[in-house]
Formats: C-alpha cells, structure tokens, sequence
C-alpha cells in the first residue's frame, strides 16, 4: 500500500474559478505580447531590457521553486530521512515553478520564436552569463520532471515502469543538486555584470553568488512550510507542525549565515552607511532586513517553531524577505544611468498574476488527481 494518496475533492471549486478568470486575463495579455510585441504591453526601454517577468518569473519565482533543491540536500546529502514525506510536493512545486521560469524567459525574448537557438551549439556564447542561466534552468526541468514521473506512474498504475525509472533517481536526483547551484550562483554572476548600474547596498563583486546560493535554500525550506501548512488547511489534512519545525531549525541556521555574509561584505566594503543613509533604496534595504529578522526572532523560540502558525509566519516573512532582496537587487535598486525609468504597466503584471494561477491551479489538480502528498495513516 502506498504511503501517498491522492487529496480528490472537486477540481471546479470557487478559489479555482477565480484563478481561472486572472489566467484568462493574463493569457489575452500574453496573447497580445506575441502577436504586436513587447512595446504594446510592456513599459520596457533601452535602459530597462529586462522587468517584472525576468526579475519575479526568473529571479524570483525560481528561488520560490527550490523546495525540491532544499529537501534534496537535506534528505539525500544529510541523510535526513525523515523528511521524506514532504520531497513529492515538494518537487511537484519546483517543476511547476521552473517551468513558469523558463516560460517568463521565452516571453521576455524579443524574437522569442527562436527561443530553440539556445540549444544549438553553434549559436551559443560561451562567455554568457545568460548562457548558462537558461541551459541549466532547461536541463533541470527535464531533471524535475523525470524526478516527479515516479509519481506521475504511481497514479496511473503503472508500476513496472514507475520501478524501472526509481533506479535511475541516484543520477537524477544529483544532478538536480547540482543545476540549481550553478543556476542560483550565475544569477548573483549576472548582478556582477551589471556593474556600477547596480547600487552599491546590493553590488558586490565576489560575494552575490554565495549570498544568491544562501537566499535560494532559505526560501527553499521557507516554501516548504508555507505549502505543507498551506495543503494541511486547505485540504483538512493532519498538522505537519512536528516535522516542519526541524525546517525551522534549518531556516534559522541558513538566515544566520547569509546575514553575517551580507553585513560583513557591507562593512568591508564600506557602504554600511549608505545602507542606512534614510534615503528611499536605504528603507527598502531596511524592510528587506527587517523581514530577515523577523524570522530570526519568531524561530530562537522553541515554542514557536512547534507552533504552525508561528512558524507559518516565519516562513512567510522569509519569503517576502527573500523575494524583496532579489527585487530589490535586480529592479529597485539598478539604475541604468539619467533618462531612463521603469514601472511595469498593467498588463505586464496581469501576465505574470496569470503565471501565477496557472502554477496554483495545476498544483490543485494535480495533487488532487495524483499521489503526491504523504498519507495521514502512514505519519
């Protein structure tokens, strides 16, 4: 007997319509992005070649996704078996978020119609940056998707095959370690290229991708407890809390580390008071550390990392820090020189909401029609 089992349920829920409606919104937008270009949705410029799709789809949305990175590390490099039941969900949540990933890539090309060139060979740049971002975001969906096909075969009955692709994981499952890694590192490598056009509160030049590493598996564990508490209440399962609570644990050792990394490269670099200043890109950085205290304070409690709610909270402020700081790194706080401004219009923000409610709604399907989330009979 299987210790997972689908959640069924109906699929056509009110939530679900909902999101259904802000997809089609985003798709017609999206629609017109393809047939009359970017400059009729987007506010895009010379001096802003890249927006809100790059920075939340790509450099945002991806670090959402590291779930299944985080609890690979943890399950099979710590050996942490225990955490076991949370790694399908887990995965499932990855794929469908570097699948978003990569899609928000395809949208923000200009001749998006050969997206397909980055896969030729003799097309490629090997001094890019970019190069390997999209490479290693494209391989490891791949990688995702044969790690979630278990699954996948499982629901289907078909057994055989589902036991013939498990002996393949030790491969795949080291290869979906190593992706993110280089993934997550080249995109602080991309902030490095921006140069000067980076300001200095989130510009540094050997650091950015040890600090991107750090960042993502925080808010890898962080997600983790977000959708684990998320799927308890939503879908009147048992309290994960017992074993969420050792994320816990492993969210404040991760913050502890990136924030003593992080003041101490602004200290030797001496903008620690520019940091602090009390300009606009100065409270931002202050919100942004803020929400990374937040956790700190609400997880040195024993009591409140056995707490679901306070730990829900804690994982959520760590989220929106960590989304801000990438924000705050790649948008807010870049500046391409006098003349040129950025603030996304309308319809590029409904496209990436309806990325969004596509990603939720395919989750909601999918663990509703498929054994994805651990059996309360086999806690």
């Amino acid at each position: 007997m299987s210790a997972y089992k689908p959640v069924q349920g109906r699929i056509f829920t009110l939530p679900f319509l909902f999101l259904g409606v802000l997809a089609v919104i985003g798709m017609y937008y999206l629609a017109e992005r393809f047939l009359n270009g970017l400059g009729s949705v987007t506010n895009l410029n010379g001096g802003f070649p890249w927006g809100i799709w790059v920075v939340y789809d790509i450099v945002i949305g991806t670090a959402l996704a590291c779930g299944g990175y985080a609890l690979a590390l943890t399950v099979y490099v710590m050996n942490k078996g225990k955490y076991h039941p949370l790694v399908r969900p887990a995965i499932l949540a990855s794929l469908l978020g570097y699948a978003m990933g990569g899609l928000g890539a395809v949208i923000d090309m200009g001749r998006w119609w050969q997206f397909y060139n980055i896969l030729l060979p003799w097309h490629m740049n090997f001094n890019s940056v970019m190069l390997e971002i999209g490479l290693c975001v494209f391989i490891y969906v791949m990688v995702l998707i044969i790690e979630f096909a278990p699954t996948f075969l499982e629901g289907i009955g078909a057994t055989g095959l589902k036991k013939a692709i498990e002996k393949m994981l030790p491969f795949f499952i080291a290869l979906g370690i190593l992706l993110p890694t280089m993934h997550q590192s080249s995109l602080g490598s991309l902030l490095i290229a921006a140069g000067y056009k980076v300001t200095p509160i989130w510009q540094s030049m050997q650091l950015l991708p040890l600090l991107a590493v750090l960042s993502a598996l925080t808010m890898g564990f962080s997600i983790v407890v977000f959708e684990a508490s998320m799927s308890a209440v939503g879908f009147k399962r048992a309290s994960e809390t017992p074993l969420l609570a050792g994320l816990g644990k492993a969210i404040m050792g991760m913050l502890v580390l990136f924030l003593v990394i992080r003041f101490g490269d602004l200290g030797y670099r001496g903008e620690l008071g520019r940091a602090f200043s009390g300009d606009f890109l100065s409270m931002m950085f202050i919100l942004e550390t803020a929400l990374f205290v937040l956790p700190l304070i609400i997880l040195a409690s024993e009591v409140n990392r056995t707490n679901g709610k306070m730990l829900m909270a804690a994982a959520m402020a760590m989220l929106f820090g960590g989304s801000l700081y990438r924000l705050n790194a790649f948008l807010i706080g870049y500046d391409p020189g006098p003349g040129f401004s950025y603030f996304p219009s309308v319809p590029e923000l409904m496209v990436t909401v309806g990325i969004i409610a596509i990603e939720v709604m395919a989750y909601l399907v999918l663990v509703k029609k498929l054994p994805v989330l651990h059996s309360a009979d086999h806690a």
